[in-house]
């Protein structure tokens, strides 16, 4: 599940609807051989989705986010567990029901949290509190960039080299490793890669994942 912050004082509110439903269009189509239930709109600024896996629904809440802050909208996520107990909606992402849906929802109720990457696993409360405290870290770092920290880190996290990012914003190597640096990327990846080794592991331990894995 995933809102936009404070999506109501936005001065454009009709850019920012053409914004974030295209950037929903673009990561369901990544998406489409790990998607369930694919991302929905669901109340103007909140959508959510069912995904085949934990490491999945990580990957789409970040890429989601980094879609948006390259258009200087911020936005948050919730990434949890569902026992689905009803049949799977393949159309859109409502009219599901089962323990999960109502922790995960909670979370993402928690408005004051300054957090962008919440997490609901109540079957692993001491996993879960982990996993918060990083997507707190996260956050943090993520506030402290400026816009071509941003911009050179989302690239680098997209997999592009240092040389990609030098020749694409016509600047010399060393540019970028400053910038890199200033950004704290190598503590970023740290604590993505901890994230996604945390998923992985609860994803087997749920039988979650595509059956080709």
């Amino acid at each position: 599940m995933g809102d936009l912050v404070d999506s109501e004082g936005h001065a454009d509110p009709g850019q920012l609807h053409i914004a974030f439903n295209a950037a929903i269009e673009r990561q369901n189509a990544r998406l489409v051989d790990d998607v369930m239930s694919p991302l929905t709109i669901t109340l103007g600024d909140e959508f959510q989705g069912l995904l085949t896996s934990l490491v999945a629904a990580a990957q789409a809440a970040q890429d989601v986010r980094f879609d948006l802050m390259r258009q200087d909208i911020d936005c948050r996520f919730v990434v949890g567990v569902v026992d689905l107990k009803t049949p799977i909606n393949s159309q859109r992402a409502w009219n599901m029901m089962g323990p999960g849906f109502a922790a995960a929802r909670e979370r993402l109720g928690e408005k004051r949290s300054p957090s962008r990457y919440r997490f609901s696993i109540p079957q692993d409360a001491l996993l879960e509190t982990l996993l918060e405290a990083i997507g707190a870290s996260l956050s943090a770092i993520e506030r402290g960039w400026s816009a071509a920290q941003r911009d050179v880190v989302i690239a680098l996290s997209d997999g592009a080299s240092v040389a990609d990012v030098a020749q694409a914003r016509d600047v010399g190597i060393p540019n970028v490793y400053k910038v890199r640096s200033a950004g704290e990327y190598d503590r970023y990846r740290t604590e993505w890669d901890a994230v996604r080794t945390a998923l992985a592991e609860l994803d087997l331990r749920y039988g979650l994942g595509r059956a080709d894995r």
